[in-house]
């Protein structure tokens, strides 16, 4: 994403607006069709000489933060490696040893110090077994601006230049690993969407609630609500925005998403999460967002920031939701070497509470049909805290479990009648303890069709 000094909006009446470009402007498509062949031209040369190009054409035009930004998006398709036959720091010890015996360092050198330095040089390339040129070049190729760039997009350079260099460390510039991506080319189309949708992911660094509204494609905007661990209360709502008493009457749903500026002490990690959300929002045909952005932190004061799907907004994100959050994927890595029946499964059942719905994290069934939903207590605010053991407390779904982090501020009577089914864990959930918990609270899938206050949201509805 960009950075705060390239980010680029207007607040007017209270109402921050990012300043989007048009992607049909043929003066910014040049501009981006530009730098796109600059990376190309400068795959596998030295990082400095790529920044130095890119300065050059910022000086060219006016439009400074625009060319920056665009830059900056596409280092973020970059990877740099040190490059260079032999590690640069066993280079630098030999040349500096044989320096050091051969004459001392001096500020004017003279004819015959250029001619020992070459002896030098020429010294330790022969005990390295590289060239004069390999030597010289190696020495400092683990600075960063002697990096070599080895991707850019899909293109890598030929395995050959790369392979030489097992020991180097990398730079990988490649943004968040948990997004997934429609396609591989970096064309000026991808670039330009892109980078309005990064305009608008800036302006949420700072954002203390966002309340978002979908009509469809319910499943997938979830998915990626809980992806980014974001703290979350979900309300059914109708065609016209309004609240409605159940999943029976809803059209759509109504998340409100607790930000960074909301907690205790602000947290930047947060808000990038906040940030990463919002493309999943362009995925549906219908959605609204409003925030609210902290002005300073020393006021109260608030700035409103609102988005629709009539905006220019194209999302890089996959519409399945096969993907997992580091808690999914770590609960089932350890499940898939675990001794069990029971199958650990991504949960997408909206549980009705009546005025208010909660999204469990995860089904767990056995083959006989009985099956137990299960929900994680993790990242959270004390009103959050407060308003997810209410959820819990009123929830008369009879194979709901719980697993509670013994870092937050609550304890056992918190919990109330569904006490019994919750589960404490520290650091991680242990597979046989959730197990156990499900054969205790499962109920088969005849008895759940006679009771359901859930409303299934399966691959239909995507």
């Amino acid at each position: 994403m960009l950075t705060a000094d390239l980010a680029r909006s207007r607040t007017t009446d209270g109402e921050v607006r990012p300043l989007f470009i048009d992607p049909d402007d043929e003066r910014y498509r040049e501009t981006a069709r530009q730098l796109i062949d600059l990376f190309d031209e400068h795959l596998g040369e030295p990082k400095g000489d790529l920044e130095d190009a890119i300065d050059e054409l910022t000086v060219a035009d006016t439009d400074y933060k625009i060319i920056q930004g665009l830059a900056k998006l596409l280092r973020d398709e970059c990877e740099f490696e040190t490059v260079a036959p032999v590690e640069p720091r066993e280079i630098r010890r030999r040349l500096f040893e044989r320096a050091n015996e051969r004459y001392p360092i001096v500020r004017q050198p003279t004819l015959g110090d250029d001619t020992m330095r070459l002896e030098v040089y020429s010294a330790v390339a022969d005990e390295l077994g590289i060239t004069l040129e390999e030597c010289y070049t190696g020495m400092y190729a683990d600075l960063e601006r002697n990096k070599r760039l080895v991707r850019f997009g899909d293109r890598v350079i030929d395995g050959d230049q790369a392979d030489e260099n097992d020991g180097s460390t990398t730079t990988q510039l490649t943004g968040q690993s948990s997004e997934r991506y429609r396609e591989d080319d970096l064309t000026v189309d991808w670039l330009l969407d892109r980078y309005n949708l990064t305009l608008a992911q800036a302006v949420l660094y700072d954002a203390s609630k966002m309340r978002i509204r979908v009509w469809d494609h319910f499943s997938t905007v979830f998915s990626y609500v809980k992806l980014f661990g974001l703290m979350h209360r979900i309300y059914p709502i109708d065609d016209e925005r309004n609240r409605v008493t159940s999943t029976d009457q809803a059209d759509g749903y109504e998340a409100v998403l607790d930000g960074p500026a909301s907690l205790f002490s602000q947290s930047r990690k947060y808000g990038i999460r906040m940030a990463n959300f919002l493309p999943a929002l362009p995925l549906c045909d219908r959605w609204e967002m409003e925030a609210n952005i902290i002005e300073d932190e020393g006021i109260a004061e608030t700035r409103l920031f609102t988005l629709d799907a009539s905006e220019p907004l194209e999302s890089h994100y996959s519409a399945r939701d096969d993907f997992d959050s580091d808690v999914e994927r770590t609960l089932a890595q350890k499940w898939e070497r675990a001794t069990t029946d029971w199958e650990l499964h991504h949960e997408d059942d909206v549980v009705d509470l009546g005025e208010e719905v909660m999204i469990p994290d995860f089904a767990l069934e056995y083959p006989d049909g009985r099956r137990a939903v299960l929900e994680v207590v993790g990242f959270w605010t004390p009103e959050y805290l407060e308003e997810k053991l209410d959820k819990i407390r009123t929830a008369e779904v009879d194979n709901l479990i719980v697993a509670v982090s013994e870092r937050l501020d609550c304890a056992e009577e918190d919990f109330g009648k569904a006490v019994d089914r919750v589960l404490w864990f520290k650091t991680g959930m242990h597979v046989y303890d959730i197990v156990e918990l499900a054969e205790e609270y499962a109920t088969s899938v005849n008895n759940q069709e006679e009771q359901t206050p859930a409303h299934e949201l399966d691959s239909d509805e995507l």
